[in-house]
Formats: structure tokens, sequence, C-alpha cells
């Protein structure tokens, strides 16, 4: 691979990659000064306009919660270094509770108050859903029974009539939460504008292929309470954004025709659906 050209007023050096997926490629730099920061350069894909998004959502967080962005040219950010301790690393090191009482410390600082207007880029949440609404038109129109359109009315309610609008990350979850210098900080934002509820539902699914905790009730039950009362809201109704967001999910892994990840996250639907009859 040709080695990576950034701007120069960047002033880093000494490039690795040390991660790279379908839509960007990570290097760790070195700064002038001789701390590390991250590089991540996004390719030309599809939906590069979420990661865009992200780069706005880093710039209006200015570091409170979150990565701090030290440039932005074209498709490529600077980045903090966040460290390298994931939230699944303490959680396999001190448990599942532990994690989940780190992701709320954290939701809870990304949530504090902004003296900054929030961007103009961001996602109307309803736009995020477009798949799932689709999937359960096209589910309820062939006579076929699965959870979309149930889910999809539920996501219609949680949409017209949400507890708040906020500035949300859109894709909180165990491996987009490190810890460094500044403690625990977030990365990867897709720049949302909706209900936090939205963003406590992915931890549900999460550690991914975790069935042993994602489809444990007593799990389901103390993350519906605690991201509850972080964010103000009923229990049940968190639990209701997370059924939405796993058919969503599931709607996106039915597009990608990956029945093995749809099978899974469903299985997950129905465990929290149950908790939620109870509730």
């Amino acid at each position: 691979m040709d080695r990576p050209v950034f701007p120069g007023r960047w002033k880093v050096s000494d490039p690795i990659l040390i991660a790279e997926t379908f839509s960007s490629r990570i290097w760790k730099v070195r700064q002038e000064n001789g701390d590390p920061a991250i590089v991540k350069a996004l390719k030309p894909f599809d939906d590069v306009a979420d990661e865009l998004r992200g780069a706005h959502y880093l710039s209006w967080r200015d570091g409170a919660g979150a990565v701090r962005l030290l440039g932005f040219e074209g498709h490529d950010m600077l980045l903090e270094y966040a460290g390298d301790r994931l939230l699944t690393d303490e959680l396999n090191e001190h448990g599942d509770r532990h994690a989940t009482d780190i992701a709320v410390e954290v939701m809870a600082e990304l949530f504090s108050a902004s003296d900054t207007p929030p961007p103009a880029e961001l996602q109307p949440l309803r736009e995020r859903f477009a798949s799932l609404f689709t999937k359960a038109k096209a589910d309820r129109d062939a006579g076929k029974d699965s959870p979309y359109p149930e889910a999809a009315e539920i996501a219609e309610r949680l949409l017209s009539n949400p507890h708040e609008l906020r500035v949300l990350h859109g894709d909180l979850h165990h491996d987009n939460i490190l810890h460094g210098k500044r403690g625990w900080l977030v990365i990867d934002p897709k720049g949302i504008l909706g209900d936090p509820g939205f963003d406590a539902a992915n931890f549900f699914y999460n550690p991914l292929h975790r069935h042993d905790l994602s489809l444990d009730p007593e799990r389901i039950a103390y993350m519906a309470e605690v991201f509850a009362r972080v964010l103000g809201q009923n229990p049940r109704a968190i639990l209701d954004h997370a059924i939405a967001w796993g058919c969503l999910s599931s709607s996106w892994h039915a597009e990608d025709e990956n029945e093995a990840e749809e099978t899974s996250e469903l299985a997950v639907v129905a465990a929290v659906r149950a908790v939620r009859a109870s509730f």
C-alpha cells in the first residue's frame, strides 16, 4: 500500500495502518509534539455522509465525552487518540454490569449541556428508520408473519412522540467507547437528531454474538432501568427503543441477505419483547 499523504498543516508523521473497514482506513500517527493521534481516511462509498456527519458531531461536542476533532479536510479526519482499551475489554475483565454502569456515565456526559448550537448537518432520526419501514411494508403486503410490522409501529409511535429531541451519537456500543488519558471517550458517531432513547438501544445487542448476555432477561431489565434513569425516561420506553433498533438493524442485514446475522439479532429482539411484556 502506498504511503498515505495527509495535509501538511497537520504536521503528523509515522503513519501505521491499524484498521481497515468497508468505509475507512484508520491510521495511528504521531503529532509534532510527540503525542499519538488517529487519522480516519474515508473511502468513497454509498453512505459516506454518515461518517461526515460524525465529524460535525465531534466538532460540536468539543471533547466532552467524545474524542476531539483535531483536523478535518475532505474525507480525512485527524482525531484525538482515545486509547486502546475498549469497554468490551472492561466487560470481559470486570463484568457486564460494571461495563453497563460505565456506559451510563458516558451517556450522561454526552448529553451534558452545550453552549454551542447543534450542527445543521444532523440526520433526522426518522430517516434512519427507512429500511425498517420498507421491510415492514413488504412483509405486511406479503402476509408474512414477522416481527417487522409491529416494530415499525413501535418506531412510528416513538418518532411521532419523542421524549425530547437531542443530538445523538447514533451508534453507541461497547466497541465505540475507549479508555485513555482523558478517561472513557466515544468514537465513530453518526450525528443524528432524535429521542435520546435511541442511543441506549444498541447496548442491548452488544457485545455482538454474546447471547449469554443479550438474551438474559435480568440483564435486559437492568439495562432498561439504568438507561431510563440517566435519560429521565420510563424503562418501557427504553425497551421500545431497543425493539425498534433491533428490527432496524435486522432489516439492514436482510437487505444484505445476511440471514445468519438477521436471525441472531431477531433472537435478541424476541428476548427484549418478552421482558417488555413484563414491565
